[in-house]
């Protein structure tokens, strides 16, 4: 084995000098975490609970573009995940309300200095774009 890699599942431990070596291993739970909660709706849902407990039907609304089963299964990998709280009241019909945990409150405190860098710098991402775009279009 190369110095500085790991065969064991799951492994993380840092073997090297690179801080980063956990993208690379499909098996490294950082990476499995990382990849469920930069997916294209947790971020969303995690956004809209810090600011306050929502219905199913009210994060349905609030987020553009997502089905009912991927808004369920977000959800689900969510609270699997420690980060929202479900609770289902007692009434008929059933009311469930989804709120964030300590632990996702601690996310959302993460993630805003990354949308506050996204906000400051999305101009100059489209005008990359374009400039991209031109150039592969003019091959």
């Amino acid at each position: 084995m190369e110095d500085g890699t790991s065969e064991e599942p799951g492994s993380c431990a840092v073997t090297d000098d690179d801080p980063f070596q956990w993208d690379a291993r499909q098996n490294c739970e950082v990476r499995q975490i990382l990849d469920r909660i930069a997916d294209k709706w947790s971020l969303l849902v995690i956004a809209l609970l810090e600011r306050r407990t929502m219905r199913f039907t009210e994060l349905k609304k609030e987020i553009d573009g997502v089905s009912q089963r991927m808004l369920t299964v977000t959800l689900r990998q969510l609270e699997r995940d420690g980060l929202v709280h479900r609770y289902v009241h007692a009434t008929v019909p059933p009311r469930v309300d989804y709120s964030l945990t300590d632990l996702g409150c601690t996310l959302h405190d993460t993630i805003k200095p990354l949308v506050a860098w996204t906000e400051t710098y999305q101009e100059q991402i489209i005008s990359a774009r374009a400039a991209y775009d031109r150039a592969v279009a003019t091959g």
